[in-house]
């Protein structure tokens, strides 16, 4: 694969809505960064020849989509100035074809990101990618989050853990609370959001000891979608059975009875 020319895909009107579409973040990249980030759709689309990378296609759907809603969720961890320059561990569960851990880490260069994901063809896709945009700082690594959770080099070693379009709120959080310090914070990226499914939650953490500490409304900037963004902080530490085996998290999840 040639290195991405992303001005040969991408329409005129984008670099316009793209300028406007960072105001409203409040970040400024840098040169490098953005190129990075122009470099991502060229590359998605190549490998989506060849695997399911990807339903998103139409370009300005893909930098709303995909980039600005991965980047949108950042914004909880604090100011763009405070954040970019942590040296924290970070982990992307689910990142499927890198998402939102890709932008994450271009936006986070001082972050040291795990893209966790347990099919083996997209975690190929994303290391040729991260290799492609030359972000060395991070790695991809194909595994189930049950398994990854129980590893002891791995759990509880985490500043941060985002999980986007995964599972319902409360196996994204058995999925991310194992592997975060006493402390860190889990970023989970949601669409409409219910308060029978904040009760849920609730739940779920006083198992696992987390935290819910905000909810983020927002809409997408062009098509109106309804998103929200969960921000939860570890506070005590995981009991060890959590998470459970692979699969039982998705079959059943916390908090939905009063039996774990």
């Amino acid at each position: 694969m040639k290195k991405a020319d992303a001005s040969s895909s991408e329409p005129p009107q984008l670099k316009t809505l793209w300028e406007s579409w960072l105001a409203e973040l409040g970040w400024q990249p840098s040169e490098q960064q953005q190129q990075q980030l122009q470099q991502l759709y060229p590359l998605v689309m190549a490998g989506n020849r060849t695997q399911n990378l990807t339903r998103i296609t139409d370009p300005i759907d893909f930098w709303e989509k995909h980039l600005w809603d991965s980047l949108r969720g950042l914004r909880l961890l604090g100011s763009w100035e405070a954040i970019q320059a942590q040296p924290w561990r970070g982990i992307d569960i689910g990142t499927g074809a890198g998402f939102p851990g890709i932008p994450a880490q271009i936006a986070l260069p001082q972050t040291r990101f795990t893209l966790l994901d347990s099919t083996q063809r997209k975690i190929a896709f994303v290391q040729d990618t991260l290799q492609r945009l030359s972000l060395t700082q991070a790695r991809a690594v194909a595994q189930r989050a049950e398994i990854w959770g129980q590893d002891p080099q791995e759990r509880g070693s985490y500043d941060i853990a985002l999980a986007r379009a995964l599972a319902s709120a409360e196996t994204c959080a058995e999925y991310c609370l194992p592997l975060l310090k006493v402390g860190g914070r889990a970023i989970l990226y949601r669409g409409h959001w219910t308060e029978a499914e904040a009760q849920t939650l609730e739940r779920a953490l006083k198992i696992l000891g987390g935290k819910l500490i905000h909810v983020e409304a927002f809409t997408t900037p062009r098509s109106r979608g309804v998103r929200h963004c969960l921000l939860l902080e570890k506070v005590a530490p995981t009991p060890p059975p959590y998470p459970r085996s692979p699969g039982i998290p998705k079959r059943q999840p916390l908090g939905q009875s009063n039996r774990p």
